[in-house]
C-alpha cells in the first residue's frame, strides 16, 4: 500500500489574522479617494499578505544578521512569489513618500494601479492556504 503524505497543517492564527487585516486594508484603500492615502493603504494590504506567507512558511533563524524586510524574506521562503516581492519592494519608496505627503509621483492612476496589484496579490496568497 503506498504511503500518503500527511495533510498540510492548517494555517496559523497569525497567518489568518494577517490575511484578514490585508482584506480590511484593501477595503480601506477602496474607500480612499486621495491618491496619497490610497497608495499606502494598498501597499500595506500587500505587506500584510506577504507577512501572512511568512507566518505560514518561515522558520526562525538562530544567527543574527542585518534586519531584512518582508519582501526579501518572502522571495526566499516562497519562490513562486518572487516577482510579486520584487514588484512591491520597488513600490516601497513611493509608499514612504506618499505617507509623508510628498509623493509627486503618486497620482490617481499610480494609486489605482497599485490597488489592483495588491488585490491580485492578496488573492494569490489566499490560494496558497492549505484547504
Amino acid at each position: 500500500m503506498p504511503l500518503r503524505s500527511p495533510a498540510p497543517a492548517p494555517p496559523s492564527r497569525d497567518a489568518l489574522g494577517l490575511l484578514r487585516q490585508a482584506a480590511e486594508q484593501l477595503a480601506e484603500a477602496h474607500r480612499e479617494t486621495e491618491p496619497l492615502r490610497r497608495y499606502p493603504a494598498a501597499y500595506l494590504a500587500a505587506l500584510r499578505a506577504g507577512a501572512a506567507v511568512l507566518a505560514m512558511r518561515a522558520r526562525p533563524r538562530t544567527r543574527r544578521g542585518a534586519p531584512r524586510d518582508v519582501w526579501r524574506l518572502l522571495a526566499e521562503v516562497a519562490p513562486e512569489l518572487e516577482e510579486w516581492a520584487a514588484f512591491f519592494a520597488g513600490c516601497s519608496r513611493l509608499r514612504i513618500e506618499a505617507e509623508a505627503g510628498i509623493g509627486r509621483h503618486v497620482d490617481r492612476r499610480a494609486a489605482d494601479d497599485l490597488l489592483r496589484q495588491a488585490e491580485q496579490f492578496v488573492t494569490r496568497v489566499q490560494l496558497l492556504l492549505p484547504r
